[in-house]
């Protein structure tokens, strides 16, 4: 495991602009006169969309030097160069608010992963339309809020949502095999800031029990796929992806365990790399950086 960040001396900046010449030396002229030194950079630029993209991880040795005195020094640079930018401290962790239906296995999975440290995340509540995981909360300490869905009493189950979001200032919402399609409205007060998993077999095999049909079907890779939450249901842009090969010898509970070990994973890494600022939406898709 990497050292953590030390609070208040390491940021992290993330950028998207269209392209040009001198946009890395403005950033690195940038960060030399505010005492920056780079720890890592990255960058990408998109030739098809003409837009170029760039995350970088650096330290200041000034002790006078604040992010708010950051964001001031930057403010001119994007200004000049047409940039969409974040500035954070490395240090802070993501505020993730947890969601979760009848499936716990990625639940458990990110609860864990907080508790060694592996992710760098802060879980004020965990959300539910079913009191099946209240006990693990209650074993990790953090807030369980049983939220009913049902058609008549959707709106409200949102509005009680959003009304979290705000109280607890969450910068993140995970849902975590969340079992119930959320409203075009609060996908789009979600925008950017709500990541989703599902197995691989959409749009093919839908409804209930996918992996019955999948082994019906003699489906060879069993994957999951962790997006970003928009309207247009489970076509979010794509975080990340994986599968584990399968044959004929696999019934459809051994399918179903492989699938959830596969959905817990690609759900970590995509709640890790949002959490550290390296995935930036470019329209449809996303620039991950690793």
């Amino acid at each position: 495991m990497s050292p953590r960040p030390q609070p208040g001396r390491e940021f992290v900046l993330t950028l998207s602009c269209p392209d040009r010449a001198g946009l890395v030396h403005a950033v690195s002229t940038y960060l030399v006169t505010h005492s920056g030194n780079i720890l890592e950079s990255q960058q990408f630029d998109d030739r098809l969309q003409d837009r170029f993209f760039m995350r970088v991880h650096f330290d200041v040795s000034d002790p006078g030097v604040s992010l708010e005195d950051l964001h001031t020094g930057f403010a001119p640079v994007a200004e000049a160069y047409r940039i969409t930018w974040q500035l954070r401290d490395a240090a802070t962790p993501t505020r993730t608010l947890m969601m979760v239906s009848k499936f716990g296995h990625c639940l458990n999975d990110l609860l864990f992963r907080r508790s060694t440290g592996a992710l760098n995340i802060d879980i004020p509540a965990i959300v539910s339309n079913h009191r099946d995981f209240e006990p693990l909360a209650q074993n990790y300490g953090i807030p369980f809020h049983h939220i009913p869905v049902t058609p008549q009493t959707k709106a409200e189950a949102e509005a009680r949502l959003l009304q979290l979001v705000d109280e607890l200032d969450i910068d993140l919402v995970v849902l975590a095999r969340y079992m119930q399609i959320l409203s075009d409205d609060l996908c789009k007060k979600l925008d950017g800031r709500a990541i989703n998993i599902h197995h691989s077999f959409l749009p093919s095999f839908k409804g209930a029990k996918p992996y019955v049909q999948a082994h019906q079907r003699g489906v060879k890779l069993v994957g999951a796929t962790a997006h970003y939450v928009t309207p247009d249901l489970d076509e979010g842009p794509i975080i990340e992806q994986d599968v584990v090969r399968v044959n004929h010898s696999h019934a459809p509970d051994e399918l179903v365990t492989l699938g959830r070990d596969v959905e817990a994973q690609v759900l970590a890494r995509a709640v890790e790399w949002h959490s550290e600022n390296r995935v930036l939406v470019n329209g449809r898709c996303t620039v991950v950086f690793r």
